[in-house]
């Protein structure tokens, strides 16, 4: 938690203890600041407002360790790391970058790709599902009965990824894509960041878009100038620590896992707009995806957004907050002149752990919203 007014006038004082009386979303560091704030938070205050009242909504998880990564964390009884640790994946694989030991992504030598969960094959999915979807997803509680892995596995912290993917299908309509567009997705997911060290989790599409070839071009300045143009295919599940476990019989070969169904991911560094037209001579996406957009926030989101209107696909964002997200819908309508068919909503397939040190009171967690444009023109 930071001082809503850091930065305006004199330096603070010391830790926001001081909350806005109305909203409570957020909290300065002395009065001085909160006095400058105000031409700012006066318009967002009553919204803030009506969001803190969503908490125990936005805190409501399945898992066994819900109170632990939710309340406890944003208390500072416990930490990312000591969560982390007590499950014995702190600073290993691809859990490297989930706490704030990892160093920045762009300093890590991505070469090989980890392709371990560094958990045992009970608490993982590292292998076909037993039965096929019957139905689509819609919260944890499904997704784990489903691959029939217990609720007190924190595979969910990763797997939200993959999952905020499907979700996002579904929301954009797109739910026929399961059986047709000649068994092809094609997505743009732009500006990936930690995913960059996790890109192995993304092999569960195989299960969640079965008898279908899954494409994504990753796209984002994140991303090294020596992987620019890598391709990677997705061909296993991740694998589990189990020396016995089935999944280790396919860690040398090179056939997919579901020979109907194929994850392929080409990594693109660069800004969307500026790379587009060399990415869209292989073939056009069905659908643009944006993780934890921070649209407002950018101004290199400006240019993108015109180019995504023009294409005229679905286009799904994400943020960390509610606020976030009023605030990049905002920007996208004045921008486009278009109001947005998908509305804000919650995510059932956020990451449940709470973002540390977030500049609002209310809880913040890794794609937690969802909104956009299922079609941009009549």
């Amino acid at each position: 938690m930071r001082c809503a007014g850091k930065g305006l006038g004199t330096r603070c004082t010391g830790p926001p203890t001081r909350r806005c009386g109305r909203c409570e979303a957020v909290a300065y560091c002395s009065l001085s600041h909160q006095i400058l704030h105000w031409r700012d938070h006066k318009e967002e205050c009553e919204r803030l407002e009506e969001q803190m009242e969503q908490i125990d909504i936005l805190n409501e998880f399945p898992f066994t360790f819900s109170e632990e990564a939710t309340v406890q964390v944003c208390e500072k009884q416990e930490t990312r790391c000591s969560f982390l640790r007590k499950r014995g994946v702190h600073q290993t694989g691809m859990w490297l970058y989930e706490c704030c030991c990892g160093e920045p992504v762009m300093s890590f030598d991505h070469s090989r790709l980890n392709n371990t969960w560094d958990l045992s094959n009970t608490l993982c999915p590292c292998n076909e599902p037993i039965f096929m979807l019957s139905k689509h997803l819609t919260s944890w509680k499904e997704y784990y009965e489903w691959r029939s892995i217990p609720l007190y596995s924190p595979i969910a912290l990763l797997l939200h990824w993959p999952l905020t993917i499907y979700y996002a299908t579904q929301v954009a309509g797109s739910g026929s894509w399961r059986p047709g567009i000649n068994g092809k997705l094609h997505i743009h997911y732009l500006g990936p960041e930690k995913e960059l060290l996790q890109l192995s989790v993304f092999s569960e599409l195989h299960a969640l878009f079965p008898n279908m070839d899954v494409h994504i071009d990753l796209i984002g300045p994140s991303i090294p100038q020596h992987r620019d143009g890598e391709r990677i295919e997705l061909c296993n599940y991740a694998h589990c620590l189990d020396r016995d476990c089935v999944c280790k019989s396919s860690i040398e070969s090179d056939v997919h896992t579901n020979e109907t169904s194929a994850v392929t991911l080409q990594l693109r560094r660069g800004l969307y707009h500026e790379r587009y037209t060399d990415i869209a001579k292989d073939s056009s996406p069905h659908i643009v995806i944006a993780p934890n957009a921070g649209i407002a926030a950018y101004s290199s989101w400006l240019p993108t957004i015109e180019l995504i209107k023009d294409m005229n696909i679905p286009s799904v964002f994400s943020d960390y907050c509610e606020e976030a997200c009023h605030l990049g819908a905002r920007c996208i309508s004045s921008v486009t002149g278009c109001p947005l068919n998908i509305p804000i909503q919650l995510n059932p397939f956020r990451q449940p752990m709470v973002v540390e040190n977030s500049a609002l009171v209310i809880p913040c967690y890794s794609n937690c919203f969802l909104y956009g444009m299922s079609k941009w023109s009549a």
